[in-house]
């Protein structure tokens, strides 16, 4: 996924960065509330973990921006402000789940996980799809007993659409997703359709992927 950590304390969001990395997600980091705003204005992301005691805004102003946008990514606010009246404030304003300061990265990962499960409406980490079985705990994918190798990006390019099945998902958004920031004059690029191509080859092994979907000058899709 691609996350926005918005956080001012250098050393949280520097760990915060090298362990979500260490998970295969994409990260970007915004020290405060001006530089956070114009991320969102400009990327799509996934996943926005959300400290609210900023040096120059109030991060439940931000939560409110952030809500306004044509997206809805998933929301976790992080913050030392203990007073319950900042969680329910927070929560009201549509944040997935509050986790106050300090926690541990562990818990971080579960609720983070737990956020997606709800999100998307997953049972479990396994989504089983035309024959194939992907476990995104493990990163394999399976058809039977035989697991189909796949790229990190292949894997991640899969997930994605998997996550957003029956949806049209622009070469924009893959590789916004798949790469971080980019300039938007990239967004035409091969990248996507080398990847695509790849995996239907390895997945067409095994069985039919009429499912995955190419919409002529939009993007792609998987059919469920």
């Amino acid at each position: 996924m691609h996350i926005l950590i918005v956080e001012d304390e250098t050393g949280l969001a520097t760990e915060l960065m090298h362990f979500l990395a260490q998970e295969h997600y994409v990260c970007d980091w915004a020290s405060n509330g001006r530089e956070a705003s114009e991320k969102v204005a400009v990327n799509r992301y996934d996943f926005i973990l959300l400290d609210l005691g900023l040096p120059d805004y109030d991060g439940l102003d931000l939560l409110k921006e952030i809500k306004s946008t044509d997206y809805d990514p998933a929301i976790i606010i992080l913050t030392a402000r203990g007073a319950l009246e900042d969680r329910i404030k927070g929560l009201g304003l549509g944040a997935d789940d509050y986790l106050p300061k300090p926690f541990s990265l562990l818990e971080l990962q579960a609720r983070m996980q737990a956020v997606l499960r709800r999100k998307f409406k997953l049972q479990s980490s396994s989504v089983m799809f035309h024959g194939f079985e992907m476990d995104s705990s493990s990163r394999r994918v399976m058809h039977g007993h035989h697991e189909i190798v796949l790229t990190k990006k292949e894997f991640d390019i899969l997930h994605y659409l998997l996550l957003h099945k029956n949806r049209i998902l622009t070469r924009l958004q893959l590789t916004e997703h798949i790469w971080g920031n980019i300039l938007e004059d990239d967004y035409d690029s091969n990248y996507i359709d080398v990847h695509i191509k790849n995996l239907r080859k390895k997945l067409s092994t095994y069985a039919s992927t009429d499912w995955l979907e190419t919409v002529r000058g939009v993007g792609y899709r998987i059919a469920i």
